[in-house]
């Protein structure tokens, strides 16, 4: 659905982005992380249609942003960190002004208005004026706003940037429930532990040059991660950590609270022999979960800390 190829942008011999390439299918949510100044929003807005690249493309729907803007356009929702708001409009009647700029007309119109406040939870400000709300509300009805036309692929640049812990999981569920709805979905951002619950794919890019594109787990063993599987026993515990002591794909069994951290070696094909080598131990298994991956620990690992 996205696909960016080898996308340059230099201002003089300054680079902006080098030689960015990545791609992103149809119903992904992905995560695009860098420190300041690595080259997201230069992506983002190449993307968009919004920057002529040096060198390279990107591609949306099978559209060039450079060579078919209009067509790009018509299939994205594009939302920057930081959007101007007309404040002294009442939020019914901003939804409704952009819902007439896209051509829609008469009782639609006033029913698409209705649907998307009360896809954002927004029914009650419907009223309210714009210059009057909320940080945190505001960035909803600018969510609210690139909705209006229905498009397959949204482009999020940091969405939850300077809210407070509520509102960035209110912005976090709008998000997830757009995935439910199957759009393709980029998002930027410096809040890793909720790109890692949120998106299914992460592309990290640093001092305009991508480190990684796949999904975290890919990350995480690209960086060295170690897997971890978190075990408990109902019965005959000893036994069974003896025998994960001794088996080839275990490279070590630490105890803490009841609970065995069971670390992988890297040639383990997966967490089910534990469950038979802790039967043929005499043990009963009540719990078998591998670790949640870290993706702030993939991306410290993989990054060396340089910005532009």
């Amino acid at each position: 659905m996205i696909e960016v190829a080898r996308l340059t942008k230099n201002y003089g011999t300054a680079f902006a982005v080098r030689d960015v390439s990545f791609r992103v299918d149809k119903g992904d949510i992905f995560g695009f992380i860098g420190p300041n100044g690595a080259g997201k929003t230069t992506t983002i807005r190449t993307l968009a249609t919004l920057l002529t690249p040096t060198s390279g493309d990107a591609y949306v729907g099978g559209f060039s942003a450079l060579r078919q803007p209009r067509e790009v356009r018509r299939l994205i929702g594009y939302m920057p960190d930081t959007f101007g708001v007309y404040e002294e409009m009442r939020v019914g009647e901003y939804l409704d002004f952009f819902a007439a700029m896209y051509g829609h007309k008469g009782p639609k119109r006033k029913q698409l208005v209705h649907d998307i406040l009360a896809l954002v939870d927004m029914e009650s400000k419907r009223e309210d004026v714009i210059g009057g709300l909320s940080r945190g509300t505001q960035q909803r009805l600018g969510l609210a706003r690139v909705l209006v036309h229905d498009p397959q692929v949204l482009l999020l640049d940091e969405p939850a940037s300077g809210l407070d812990p509520r509102a960035r999981v209110e912005i976090r569920e709008l998000i997830r429930e757009m995935g439910r709805m199957g759009k393709t979905i980029l998002i930027s951002s410096h809040i890793l532990p909720e790109l890692g619950d949120l998106c299914n794919k992460v592309g990290i890019i640093e001092r305009g040059q991508m480190v990684f594109s796949g999904t975290i787990q890919e990350a995480v063993r690209l960086a060295g991660g170690d897997r971890v599987v978190l075990v408990q026993f109902a019965t005959n515990g000893d036994a069974a950590r003896t025998a994960l002591e001794a088996h080839k794909w275990v490279a070590k069994v630490e105890a803490a609270d009841g609970t065995l951290r069971v670390t992988l070696k890297a040639e383990a094909e997966g967490p089910w022999f534990i469950a038979e080598a802790a039967t043929a131990a005499g043990a009963r298994l009540v719990r078998l979960q591998e670790e949640e991956i870290n993706l702030e620990d993939a991306f410290m690992r993989l990054t060396k800390g340089i910005v532009s």
